[in-house]
């Protein structure tokens, strides 16, 4: 845009209020920040906490006690990640407005960086305070969300991903030895990094810790089949941290499955008759699991077998109030249900008692272009409702922005190959608590993972 003279030093003006604006507001949430230091006890959080405590009273203060001793402890570590994102800001805002070199587009970034430091404050995407029903009191916990298969993480806004991935798991060609992964589909990466796998092909889940070269077998590994100690080619798994097991999608024996995590011989079936693909888990341990026969998303309460549909259940079509070959499903903080549709090459949002969905990516038929999917499998969501997908028709991770009728890639889109910026029939994908994208390369049986830059 070019300004006369006048007009240019009306709008140089002009910006300079915006950015003394901005700079204002930057000084307020530091000294926010250094307040909240300085007494966490007044953090919005610990104060949730504190109105729990007040009601119950003599009941829950020893829980209370517990609760708050964790917050503080997690407390402790946020405030240097929050002044750590808001130190390229702070430079870049000094830097250019002693060079009077910004313009609009930096007034608006910065802006929105500005207004996600906020959020990130008040609301850490990592801690929630939330309730658990028991007998006489409501007791409360400090829940420190991890991975990305629900809820959410905090992924930058103009976060980027080393183009070459690291195996860490696999990649031994495919095989059952402890070394091999077959047709990995579904993973869930733990807090402290170990990777929870789906091995089809070897009816079993393999568990492998950070910086590991072998894996070790968790559950199943005793052949295909449908006793209590065996799985038939699961298709997904989760960890269920509350009662320290996983959940697992048993496909072929159509049943849900709970394992031990602690040397389980031998599995316990939770959930019967249902054609499962993908599942998840929301704070409050519902499971959502998609079944690709009735084209539908149930949501089980705990103790319940039989659920209720959350998204589709109107037979397999292209509608908004349909689905055609669900395949994952990701929640989110609302219980926003987000499903990868492999029969219409989309990713829906059923937002919480929703009769119809959202396309939040894809939907333009199978393609290749950036406003298209081909054959989408899992799905990932972050805070600023950013939709992540793996294309597995075109070898490719793919990042859709909230509002956006286009998407990105993230990693891979290089074509098929076993080089380490390429995929091969990617299926599953997580996330770590740092960001980094973890991707079940299905045909070249392996895990990659791939770094924030």
């Amino acid at each position: 845009m070019f300004y006369c003279h006048e007009h240019y030093l009306q709008h140089r003006e002009d910006l300079n209020r915006q950015l003394e604006i901005l700079s204002n507001e930057r000084n307020s949430l530091m000294n926010k920040i250094e307040q909240q230091k300085a007494e966490p006890q007044q953090h919005a959080l610990m104060k949730k906490i504190d109105e729990w405590e007040h009601d119950s009273i003599a009941k829950i203060q020893q829980v209370a006690k517990e609760a708050k001793q964790t917050l503080l402890s997690h407390i402790d570590e946020f405030f240097p990640k929050v002044e750590q994102r808001m130190s390229p800001l702070t430079d870049e805002l000094c830097q250019k407005s002693n060079k009077h070199t910004f313009v609009d587009t930096d007034i608006t970034k910065w802006k929105q960086e500005l207004e996600e430091l906020k959020t990130l404050l008040d609301n850490p995407s990592d801690l929630k305070v939330q309730e658990d029903s028991t007998p006489l009191v409501t007791k409360i916990k400090v829940t420190i969300l991890s991975s990305l298969r629900s809820n959410s993480t905090d992924i930058h806004l103009n976060a980027k991903w080393i183009e070459n991935g690291l195996t860490v798991a696999g990649g031994n060609k495919a095989g059952s030895e402890i070394n091999q992964l077959h047709y990995p589909l579904g993973l869930y990466v733990d807090d402290d990094n170990t990777i929870y796998v789906a091995d089809f092909s070897n009816h079993r889940i393999v568990e492998w810790r950070c910086g590991a070269t072998n894996g070790q077998v968790i559950a199943g590994g005793n052949g295909s089949g449908n006793g209590a100690h065996q799985l038939s080619n699961p298709r997904d798994v989760i960890v269920d941290k509350e009662r320290d097991s996983l959940i697992i999608c048993d496909c072929n024996n159509k049943r849900i499955v709970r394992w031990s995590r602690r040397n389980g011989t031998s599995g316990e079936t939770i959930i019967s008759n249902i054609s499962c693909y993908g599942l998840t888990m929301d704070e409050s341990g519902s499971l959502y699991i998609t079944d690709y026969e009735k084209h539908e998303v149930r949501r089980y309460k705990i103790g319940n077998t039989e659920g209720i549909v959350v998204a589709g259940g109107n037979g397999k079509g292209n509608r908004l109030d349909q689905l055609s070959d669900p395949r994952y499903v990701f929640v989110d903080r609302d219980h926003s249900v987000y499903v990868s549709e492999e029969g219409n090459h989309r990713v829906m949002k059923w937002e919480e008692g929703a009769k119809q969905g959202i396309v939040v990516a894809g939907g333009q038929g199978s393609g290749n272009s950036l406003t298209q999917l081909s054959r989408p499998f899992g799905v990932a969501v972050d805070q600023l409702s950013t939709v992540y997908v793996t294309d597995l028709g075109n070898n490719r991770i793919m990042r859709w922005p909230k509002g956006t009728t286009q998407g990105s890639v993230i990693a891979g889109g290089n074509g098929s190959g076993v080089q380490s910026n390429q995929l091969n029939s990617p299926v599953g994908l997580s996330f770590d608590r740092h960001g980094n994208l973890y991707v079940a390369d299905q045909y070249n049986h392996r895990v990659q993972k791939f770094n924030t830059k």
